[in-house]
């Protein structure tokens, strides 16, 4: 029985191997017959359809958007950053896109593909060809992609509407699926408009996503979509121990005391691990939301957070000043001012984007011609560009003058006068 069962196995393998040979002979010998045919003897097939379209254009549709990837069974299908997916119609000969005429308002169908359709030549395909790689659902199955599977240009440009997976990619021969658009029947008659594609991807089960680490990472995320912590290890367990639960939890440590957070996770944490850990961290979107630690009752002076309690700005006077803006001897008086903030938490002032344009409002300060943007959930940047640009939604002065002196005007500069500000609030 072991022999046979050999035998059988034996016998799998050598046809699989096999059949990429077979497949390229018969379709050589199927193209050399049709060849001796000829055309005159093809009388039966109707004439293909002209790549053309009116007045010698060649119209092709085109993905703009590419998909945000894994993906998952259940899950919405999105582009890059959960942005929506984008279809135009353009003329490869001008690369413009089609605005007018019939064609730009066409409406299209979305289809599944298999994922190794058409990977050596981008462009070379025939409708037939696009047709035979269309992928449907497994014997038995519901239907493999559900949603809003027709979309209506408006001038050439069409979105995607909500899509969903209902079954993995694993079980097709490249465990990969393409999208695929084509215009629906009715549509375009006459005229050929060359289908579209996406890059390839996987379709996972949904029951991964469970534990995959997020790229970037939300601040809500459990402390375990960050990398180098598993869900449930060791590292898991001693941050839940110690109240860490969240990346914002996290992040907000690590700028308070990262000395600490290293003793929490142990010697089982080596430097290269944390700085991997930390790197990722970082990636972590931002939100709008900021501190203000005030110096005394009369919140002439002012220290500025971001959500992760990482110091941003000084306010003085009515004025802003950012971290990167202040001088060597201001710094000293900030590190002061932001140690006590930390160990005073209790006592600052939170603000959103709204809040602090009303605050705006109420101080009247000189402001400079060019105000950095504000940062609001909105708008959200990156952990790395918001350090190194967030500005409050308050006025900025003017950078501090480098000559000393008196001022044209015979004021004192802009420097000096916070300067002594600072001295006298500190004294």
């Amino acid at each position: 029985m072991i022999v046979e069962a050999l035998k059988v196995d034996s016998l799998q393998k050598l046809c699989s191997s096999l059949e990429p040979i077979l497949r390229r002979v018969v379709s050589e010998e199927v193209e050399r017959a049709l060849v001796k045919l000829g055309p005159a003897k093809l009388g039966g097939r109707s004439p293909p359809k002209q790549i053309e379209g009116p007045d010698g254009r060649n119209l092709q549709l085109h993905f703009k958007s590419r998909l945000s990837q894994p993906l998952f069974t259940g899950g919405k299908v999105e582009g890059e950053q959960g942005a929506a997916i984008h279809v135009v119609l353009l003329d490869t000969n001008s690369g413009l896109v089609i605005t007018s005429g019939p064609e730009s308002s066409a409406k299209l169908d979305v289809v599944v593909l298999e994922g190794d359709f058409n990977n050596e030549d981008e462009d070379g395909w025939t409708e037939e060809d696009f047709e035979s790689h269309v992928v449907k659902e497994r014997e038995g199955k519901r239907p493999l992609l559900t949603g809003d599977l027709q979309i209506s240009l408006k001038e050439g440009v069409g979105t995607l509407g909500e899509l969903t997976f209902t079954d993995n990619s694993s079980w097709i021969r490249s465990r990969k699926f393409r999208l695929g658009l084509k215009v629906a029947s009715g549509f375009c008659e006459g005229i050929h408009v060359r289908e579209a594609k996406t890059e390839a991807f996987m379709v996972k089960d949904h029951r991964g996503e469970l534990y995959m680490k997020h790229h970037p990472p939300k601040l809500k995320d459990e402390v375990w979509r960050l990398v180098k912590i598993g869900k449930d290890g060791s590292f898991h367990k001693k941050l839940n121990k110690a109240g860490i639960y969240t990346v914002e939890d996290f992040l907000r440590i690590v700028v308070r005391d990262s000395q600490r957070l290293r003793n929490i996770l142990g010697s089982g944490m080596s430097n290269k691990m944390w700085d991997s850990l930390v790197e990722h961290a970082k990636t972590c979107i931002l939100s709008g939301k900021h501190y203000i630690y005030y110096s005394d009752d009369t919140r002439s002076i002012g220290a500025t957070f971001n959500n992760i309690y990482e110091f941003i700005g000084l306010i003085a006077g009515g004025q802003y000043y950012s971290a990167e803006s202040l001088t060597d001897s201001q710094k000293i008086f900030v590190d002061t001012l932001v140690k006590k903030a930390y160990d005073n938490w209790m006592h600052v002032v939170e603000y959103d984007g709204k809040a602090l344009s009303n605050f705006k409002k109420s101080k009247k300060a000189v402001t400079s011609p060019n105000k950095a943007p504000s940062v609001s959930a909105n708008n959200p940047a990156s952990y790395h560009r918001h350090v190194s640009q967030t500005q409050l939604s308050v006025p900025v002065v003017v950078q501090p003058q480098k000559d000393a002196g008196m001022t044209a005007g015979g004021k004192e500069p802009q420097k000096f006068k916070f300067e002594k500000f600072l001295f006298e609030q500190n004294s």
